[in-house]
Formats: C-alpha cells, sequence, structure tokens
C-alpha cells in the first residue's frame, strides 16, 4: 500500500521550534499550504496530543501528528518537517523528536491504511536518521518514495 500524497509544498527542513506544540502547529501549517488540511487541523492535532499523550512518537526522533478524519480534512495527505533542534515530546523512550510527520487523510479507513504504509516505511530504522539528515526537498522525497 501506498504512503499518502506528499506534496513538496509539505515539506519544511531544519524549521526552529520551541517546544512539541509548536512543531506540531508548523507541520500543521505545512498540510494547510499544500492545501490538504484548513488551518485549524494543526489544532485538532495538538488537542490529540493533549488528550491522549506523546502516542505520536512512534519510534526513537519521530512523532505522526495527526487528528481524526473531519471537516479539517480537504485531502489525503502527508508533511514532513526536519527540525533544526529537536524538542521532547514526553515519550518515555523515543523523544527527543526531529522528524514531525504530519497526516490528513479523509476516511477511517484510509487512515488505518496510511498508517500501515508509513509504518512500513519506518521498519528501516535508517529511514528516520535519512531524513534527520536531510537537506533538501529531494532529499525527503527520495527517501519517502
Amino acid at each position: 500500500m501506498p504512503l499518502p500524497p506528499l506534496d513538496e509544498r509539505a515539506i519544511i527542513i531544519g524549521a526552529e521550534a520551541t517546544d512539541w506544540r509548536d512543531a506540531v502547529r508548523i507541520a500543521g501549517r505545512a498540510l494547510a499550504d499544500a492545501g490538504v488540511a484548513r488551518a485549524g487541523y494543526a489544532d485538532e492535532m495538538v488537542r490529540m496530543i493533549e488528550e491522549y499523550g506523546p502516542y505520536v512518537v512512534i519510534a526513537p526522533g519521530l512523532a505522526l501528528a495527526h487528528a481524526r478524519p473531519g471537516n479539517a480534512v480537504l485531502k489525503d495527505g502527508l508533511g514532513v518537517v526536519t527540525l533544526a533542534t529537536p524538542v521532547p515530546f514526553g515519550h518515555p523512550h523515543n523523544d527527543p523528536v526531529h522528524v514531525v510527520l504530519a497526516l490528513a487523510i479523509t476516511s477511517p479507513a484510509g487512515h488505518l491504511e496510511s498508517v500501515a504504509a508509513i509504518a512500513n516505511v519506518f521498519n528501516d530504522t535508517s529511514a528516520v536518521q535519512d531524513l534527520i539528515a536531510a537537506r533538501s526537498k529531494d532529499d525527503v522525497l527520495r527517501i519517502l518514495q
């Protein structure tokens, strides 16, 4: 199963984030810039983490921010933000986070399929390190496609 679409407008390299909320909001803005989600989707992603904890930190250095399908999601898509300085999310084993993926999916079934596809990419533990080292949007596209 393929990854959700990744528009180069949804890739930000070396972002400066003050904390995890800021990092997630930057990722949400990347989705909005690519026309994938409305601006309010970023706040939904933050709210999910506030409510359920740092479950989105799925591997050392990697967070998969997302919220439920809803009217803030315009179409399926993925965003990728690498951070100049990693930030803690409060995960006991996988902090700090260097890379925030933002996932926006229009349907619950598509959401599960997309999470599975992303998990397959990151079964290769070098993928996170490759994203951390990425210096261009083309690097990110190469790693994820």
